[in-house]
């Protein structure tokens, strides 16, 4: 049981920001599963009004001469 407290002890800076980091990860993780069950319906995105082609097809022409 006394050696429970080591390996926190022994943790390198590098190691300690690599978990802080994790833990925020998570911590952003379940904030946005939990807010994307919310009533927003069933596209969550912050993309809206997405469209497909564009709906006439410019045409170009050619001058001609002068």
């Amino acid at each position: 049981m006394a050696e429970s407290p080591e390996p926190e002890v022994s943790e390198t800076p590098e190691d300690e920001m690599k978990r802080k980091f994790r833990e925020a990860l998570e911590r952003k993780r379940n904030q946005h599963a939990g807010s994307g069950a919310g009533g927003r319906g069933v596209d969550p995105s912050k993309i809206h009004g997405t469209h497909g082609p564009a709906a006439s097809k410019r045409s170009f022409r050619r001058k001609s001469g002068g």
